[in-house]
């Protein structure tokens, strides 16, 4: 077998002051009762943002049809140049998508069946299902501490035009090595690189223009604390040609009755109406993050990742690909079963059972003593 060894790099972060836990914490009123770690299965609401959901639904009780065409006519053109800004793509290649499935499928209606896919085995669902479901030919990668050596080997030796993954893995958190996919891109300038940021976006300040990622779609109700209902898919201007997306709706034309051979690429994501109250959720929400600041944001789940990993690693309770990870994401996957899921619940401890473990998620608003007490009552059990 061949391999290829490739450096992580571990971005340097500037000196920035550290999140204040304390003052973020009571954004989220369920903290005062549990831990909760299961931000991979679902973002908090802040208090914030279900205030400012109440005056929007109270607008639109008082103004109706008024209210709501304004807010369409002026607010979606805003929230988009807010996605677009804080991801670092261009507004234009932007689309809103009520969840990256749905944004997902209406792309792949548009690529042709000739392209060789290679995706990772065991991915999130909504990934490798739709190129399965299609009759793609597919190929797989083992997501394992030699992940990235077994895309570069597949892509060189199987003629892979397309290759779809997430940015970091459901199940046990093992993140893709960003620039390992720039180097990737060097090698084959062809290669189409499609992400899903779910698990991704929000714990890091992400630079997509900068990226080698060609399409990149997320949800944003987990780490960006959008709430349901509102995702994002964002484009390269090179990717358009290699794409007959056939998505179209009035709302596509900016409902412009004379407007339907003139719409943009991403607009063919968008055929109805957006929900203002849904995607202002996603607007508020990157603006909160950007308030608290996405270098501290990371810094602090750095710290979070490297204490999690040394403490469940000592326990032995992470597999191997998760321990020979240079840099590793906030989700861990332990071992245990049923009963071991139980005392962590009567200990109101949030989290979630997954591919026969237990996923443990953290985000910026958990702290280190948060995993102490996670480790002290997985003692009692070991």
């Amino acid at each position: 077998m061949i391999t290829f060894k490739f450096k992580t790099k571990i971005r340097q972060l500037p000196i920035v002051n550290l999140i204040s836990m304390e003052k973020t914490r009571e954004q989220f009123p369920i903290l005062d009762k549990c831990i909760y770690v299961n931000t991979a299965a679902a973002g908090l609401l802040s208090t914030d943002l279900a205030l400012w959901r109440q005056q929007h639904d109270q607008a639109y009780l008082i103004g109706g049809s008024t209210m709501k065409t304004k807010a369409m006519q002026t607010e979606i053109p805003e929230i988009r140049e807010t996605v677009a800004n804080f991801f670092q793509c261009k507004t234009d290649n932007v689309a809103l998508v009520p969840n990256f499935s749905l944004g997902f499928n209406i792309l792949l209606e548009g690529l042709k069946h000739n392209n060789k896919v290679l995706l990772l085995e065991n991915d999130y669902p909504s990934v490798n299902w739709p190129f399965e479901y299609r009759g793609f030919e597919v190929f797989y990668a083992k997501v394992d501490e030699d992940l990235e050596d077994s895309i570069l080997e597949q892509v060189k030796n199987y003629d892979i035009s397309i290759l779809a993954l997430s940015l970091v893995q459901w199940v046990n958190g093992i993140r893709i090595d960003l620039d390992f996919l720039k180097s990737l891109k060097s090698e084959f300038p062809q290669l189409i690189i499609i992400a899903d940021g779910t698990q991704f976006l929000g714990t890091t300040d992400f630079n997509f223009e900068d990226s080698a990622i060609d399409i990149l779609g997320a949800s944003s109700y987990k780490w960006l604390l959008g709430g349901y209902g509102n995702g994002l898919m964002l484009f390269k201007d090179a990717i358009k040609e290699k794409f007959s997306v056939k998505g179209m709706g009035f709302n596509s034309a900016d409902t412009d009755a004379s407007g339907k051979d003139t719409i943009r690429f991403a607009k063919h994501f968008e055929p109805g109406h957006l929900d203002t109250l849904n995607f202002g959720s996603l607007r508020f929400s990157l603006n909160y993050l950007n308030r608290l600041g996405k270098d501290a944001i990371e810094l602090h789940l750095r710290k979070l990742s490297d204490k999690a990993k040394k403490e469940f690693t000592d326990l032995g309770l992470l597999e191997k690909s998760v321990v020979n990870q240079k840099v590793h994401s906030t989700i861990f996957n332990i071992k245990g079963d049923n009963e071991l899921f139980e005392l962590l619940s009567n200990n109101h401890i949030i989290c979630s059972q997954r591919g026969g473990g237990i996923r443990l998620s953290f985000h910026f608003y958990n702290t280190e003593k948060d995993i102490d007490e996670i480790v002290r009552i997985l003692k009692t059990a070991i």
